[in-house]
């Protein structure tokens, strides 16, 4: 049986590590996860900021249980 994907916070982080588990979880270039959030953040008056502090509260750590 294949093990479920999850999406996690990662250890190779700027700040908290959720634009990185993004980048893990859909295996893309962590640098361009972050560079797309910068605009898509500016570009949307800085919501993404709000969302940003959401999902580093949300998204479990990488190797801990929830």
């Amino acid at each position: 049986m294949e093990e479920k994907k999850r999406l996690y916070r990662s250890r190779n982080k700027m700040i908290a590590g959720v634009c990185a588990g993004f980048a893990e979880y859909f295996d893309l270039d962590p640098t361009l996860v972050r560079v797309g959030y910068i605009l898509l953040s500016i570009f949307t008056a800085f919501a993404g900021a709000l969302a940003y502090l959401i999902l580093w509260i949300v998204m479990p750590q990488q190797g801990e249980q929830f």
